[in-house]
């Protein structure tokens, strides 16, 4: 990703408007991002744990998603990711949702996924396991590769009107 100052992060959300956007929480270590090693940026918001966003490139556009995160708890003992396709404990993955843009989005549309809860997919991906006898390390170049797919595939989801 390409590095962002405050007001380029602030104007990329998509399904926020000024006022909204005025308020969103920067995540605390925003001035020391490492721009190069990200395929997207997402983080909770630290005032506001129901809130999450998700910033990435899309065709050389900088887009941002304001998520919602669903209140409760799961009881399950174990859930998936479906961004960064991790198994993880029931516990550490929630149902987000995102309202749509535009039009869609102001008539109350929206679409939703489960996500890893503290919104880690990006470095949970780049957790090497220890490598069995016949698997190769591309292995983890392609985890790497579907999640910025998907991470781009569910912002997308949000730029779509409703059918």
């Amino acid at each position: 990703m390409r590095a962002l100052t405050e007001s380029e992060l602030r104007e990329s959300f998509v399904n926020a408007d000024d006022s909204e956007a005025t308020l969103i929480a920067l995540p605390h270590d925003f001035l020391l991002t490492e721009w190069d090693h990200l395929d997207f940026l997402a983080w909770r918001d630290p005032r506001s744990r129901g809130r999450g966003y998700i910033v990435a490139e899309i065709d050389g556009a900088v887009t941002g998603v304001v998520l919602r995160a669903a209140e409760g708890s799961s009881q399950a003992r174990s859930a998936f990711c479906n961004i960064c396709r991790t198994m993880q404990p029931g516990n550490q993955v929630s149902l987000f949702t995102a309202r749509k843009a535009g039009s869609a989005g102001a008539h109350g549309d929206s679409v939703g996924t489960y996500i890893c809860a503290d919104l880690s997919c990006h470095e949970n991906v780049r957790l090497a396991l220890p490598l069995a006898p016949s698997e190769y390390r591309a292995s983890v170049d392609m985890k790497i590769d579907g999640t910025k797919r998907r991470t781009h595939d569910f912002v997308a989801r949000v730029l779509d009107e409703a059918a």
